[in-house]
């Protein structure tokens, strides 16, 4: 067990710079004492991938990342065989019976691990990571089901290979598609929204340790003014991070209407986004 209580969670994750929620503290702490997956879904940007990194950190484990896409494959995800060693030693050998030859290209000498591979072989702590789970084929899922549910992987030419050392598994999910109920079903589900204003402050002090404490909770009240536009991308917090990093830069010890302005593209990714949040935006009431 990594965790002793969910205030352990809490601390322990905080020394790292992951400022936990009780809600995420609480989940992290189930899924290392249930030894079952974390599901973590929410808005991009809020910290998804960071908790798992987080726990790695603390956990003094190899953080292993499966990062998902549109075509990801059983040969990225799992594992796949050294083509080109393999043709090396079949010309080496020419001398030798096919049988020879088939007994040595199929060993653990040609075998290249993957990610979901890779996270349940040794016995060394790890934490496997499955990011944006929701950008991969529904038939990767499939493959996921097997590996998730009893920890094993089956390689015909070599056998079943099965974890002696379980990973703490997270996999997020941006929520751009619907994830199959038999994989939502082997895990525990955490939503990570925006944090309240509160800890969003706590957040930017932390992250952002020169900034004023007054300029801080302006920059998350401004923030949580844009979070309420009907805007086609809103600000998610690394975004928050990242525009108090560049009002430090700029020396600004205030916001008003001109720094804010010359600064929204931090914020903001799209030019109507830009042009509504200009035109809406009032300062003196937020």
């Amino acid at each position: 067990m990594l965790f002793t209580s969910v205030d352990d969670v809490s601390a322990r994750l905080a020394e790292t710079g992951y400022l936990a929620s009780p809600a995420v503290a609480t989940t992290v702490f189930l899924a290392d004492r249930l030894g079952k997956p974390l599901l973590v879904e929410g808005p991009a940007g809020v910290g998804k991938t960071e908790l798992a990194k987080a726990v790695a950190e603390v956990a003094g484990a190899q953080l292993v990342r499966l990062q998902c896409y549109e075509g990801v494959d059983e040969s990225r995800a799992l594992y796949e065989w050294n083509h080109a060693k393999q043709l090396l030693r079949i010309s080496a050998g020419r001398d030798e019976t096919w049988d020879e030859a088939r007994t040595d290209i199929f060993s653990e000498e040609f075998l290249l691990a993957r990610p979901l591979l890779t996270a349940i072989r040794g016995d060394e702590p790890k934490v496997l990571l499955i990011d944006e789970t929701d950008k991969a084929d529904v038939e990767v899922e499939g493959l996921l089901l097997e590996v998730l549910s009893d920890f094993q992987v089956t390689v015909p030419e070599l056998g079943t290979i099965t974890a002696t050392s379980r990973p703490f598994v997270v996999l997020t999910s941006n929520a751009s598609r619907e994830l199959s109920e038999a994989l939502r079903r082997r895990c525990l589900f955490l939503h990570i929204g925006f944090p309240d204003e509160a800890l969003e402050r706590r957040i930017v002090r932390l992250k952002v340790p020169g900034l004023d404490e007054a300029l801080a909770e302006s920059v998350v009240r401004v923030v949580g003014a844009l979070r309420e536009m009907d805007l086609r991308k809103v600000p998610s917090v690394a975004e928050t991070i990242d525009w108090a990093r560049t009002l430090l830069a700029l020396g600004a010890d205030t916001l008003d209407e001109a720094v804010v302005h010359d600064s929204l593209g931090v914020l903001l990714k799209h030019q109507d986004d830009v042009l509504k949040a200009t035109a809406k935006l009032d300062l003196d009431a937020v």
